[in-house]
């Protein structure tokens, strides 16, 4: 199944760079490096964030609350994770690693 998927998106790229070329002029080369190298404002737009103002931000980004760490050690652990589901968090984590 996955390889027919892969041979079908490969097959519309074919496609779409054959039909999509610019015929004054340019190479077959020239065409598809347009399409595969977007201007970089367009190509990165989505992944821009938000700049931290002061230093309190960025010691919170990297602090994280002990609860939050015991919530993190109880969803990987698979068994703490399901009974958590079924019990609650604090019981859970409490049967599997000891008081909190």
């Amino acid at each position: 199944m996955r390889s027919l998927l892969a041979l079908l998106i490969v097959t519309l790229a074919l496609a779409a760079l054959c039909c999509c070329e610019k015929g004054k002029g340019t190479s077959s080369q020239e065409g598809s490096r347009a399409l595969l190298n977007p201007a970089k404002e367009v190509a990165n737009a989505f992944v821009k964030r938000n700049k931290r103002s002061s230093p309190y931000e960025w010691y919170f980004e990297s602090y994280r609350r002990p609860m939050e760490q015991m919530h993190e050690r109880c969803e990987n652990y698979p068994p703490c994770d399901y009974l958590s589901d079924q019990i609650g968090f604090a019981l859970a984590y409490n049967r599997f690693f000891g008081r909190y």
